[in-house]
């Protein structure tokens, strides 16, 4: 009895190695394909930034809102309808993204992350909002698909905090994300399919032609310094290598079983 056994031993050694090589591989072939989104990241913000700025308007055609791409918008701030982002750290420090909405007309408008505040007081505080300087504003930034996400572990324990139904709230809501669609149902604006990241403070439009503006204490206090995305594929073809190194050593292992199996039943 103690032949089958050793035989069935055999077989389920062979059926779980040839399991593994397939799992190894299919890891490796994942890590390449990553690699590969990384190159084609890195080549799509070179090309959307190396494109002229391009002047947001309430009519500006979609296909124009090329992510990465310089991009400058002239309107008045709609304060009331502000949405904090939290969790969003800057060099170790905790704090959080403020979003506006830049009105380019009466009804349409480009939702602006205007910068990066610092959190005061833990994490239970009430984030400080600035408002926005009064009047026409030239806001500069570069143009992104949608407000970068974080991964959120309240969407299975339903206790993140959600955007409310309507806007403007009681209070200024404090999300972990914030899409894009489900902001323009609260407010109601006809908003431009996608989001203007900020990067130097806006300027006024009386003295934006030339004239010498210094910016307000309010604008001196955020950081127009955004993350940018991983873009190291290298890291991801070492990953598919140490996989591919795990799928052979299986191979081998597998290979050595059945020839040592197929040698013993030549003998007997």
């Amino acid at each position: 009895m103690e032949r089958p056994r050793i035989r069935y031993r055999t077989l389920a050694a062979l059926v779980l190695l040839g399991v593994l090589v397939c799992v190894f591989v299919s890891l490796g072939n994942w890590q390449l394909r990553r690699a590969g989104e990384r190159v084609a990241l890195a080549q799509a913000i070179d090309a959307g930034r190396a494109r002229a700025p391009l002047p947001l308007s309430a009519s500006t055609p979609e296909a124009q809102l090329q992510a990465w791409r310089p991009a400058t918008a002239r309107g008045v701030w709609r304060d009331a309808l502000s949405v904090v982002i939290e969790n969003r750290n800057h060099d170790g420090r905790p704090g959080y993204w403020i979003a506006t909405p830049l009105m380019l007309s009466d009804s349409t408008a480009i939702l602006v992350l205007r910068g990066w505040a610092p959190r005061f007081g833990g994490t239970s505080a009430v984030p400080r909002v600035p408002s926005g300087e009064a009047g026409e504003q030239t806001v500069r930034g570069e143009l992104l698909a949608r407000v970068p996400r974080l991964f959120d572990l309240g969407i299975w324990g339903g206790q993140t905090a959600q955007l409310p139904a309507r806007l403007p709230a009681a209070a200024v809501p404090v999300v972990q994300n914030l899409d894009l669609t489900d902001y323009g149902r609260a407010t109601g604006l006809k908003l431009l399919p996608a989001v203007l990241a900020q990067t130097a403070a806006p300027v006024p439009v009386h003295t934006a032609s030339g004239a010498q503006s210094k910016p307000s204490d309010i604008e001196q206090s955020l950081v127009y310094d955004w993350p940018e995305p991983s873009l190291d594929a290298d890291r991801n073809r070492g990953y598919a290598l140490q996989w591919f190194g795990f799928a052979t050593i299986a191979a081998l292992a597998w290979l050595a079983i059945a020839w040592r199996m197929l040698r013993q039943r030549g003998k007997s």
